[in-house]
């Protein structure tokens, strides 16, 4: 299937790997249906970008990339909606507010992006808990030689 993104242009992707989001994203209710995308040459970032509006796309991360502390508790409405099994077939990304200069930028570690990878079933989750920011900083990890 060929999408359009904002961020790489026109792409084709695998129809098997766009995520459902049964109530949509906050602010985005009638959007449902994304794609996580590679940044060419960055391990590090991807865009979670919508299949039908190429202009609602998100940069995204692996937040146990810069906290490594990091650690919630999904609720079991959420563990249901997402049918989700084994928590290997989870993924958590984390929504980053880009900002001039980039060391400047913020991720969401409120509410996380929850992926039920086997199931392609995903949700915005709110972490009801004063512990994490939506506006944290970044610490990027130096990279390894060769990366």
């Amino acid at each position: 299937m060929q999408i359009e993104s904002s961020y790489l242009g026109n792409i084709v992707i695998d129809e098997e790997k766009i995520l459902q989001f049964q109530a949509g994203l906050p602010g985005f209710a009638e959007e449902r249906e994304f794609v996580v995308l590679e940044i060419p040459e960055n391990q590090l970032f991807h865009i979670l970008q919508s299949i039908h509006n190429p202009n609602l796309a998100f940069v995204i991360t692996d937040p146990y990339q810069i906290y490594t502390s990091y650690t919630f508790e999904l609720d079991d409405y959420t563990i249901e909606s997402l049918q989700i099994t084994s928590q290997e077939d989870v993924a958590v990304f984390t929504i980053m507010t880009l900002k001039d200069p980039f060391q400047k930028s913020t991720i969401n570690l409120k509410a996380p992006i929850v992926i039920n990878m086997e199931k392609q079933l995903a949700k915005q989750y709110v972490i009801n808990s004063e512990d994490y920011s939506s506006q944290a900083p970044i610490h990027i990890p130096p990279l390894k030689e060769g990366e």
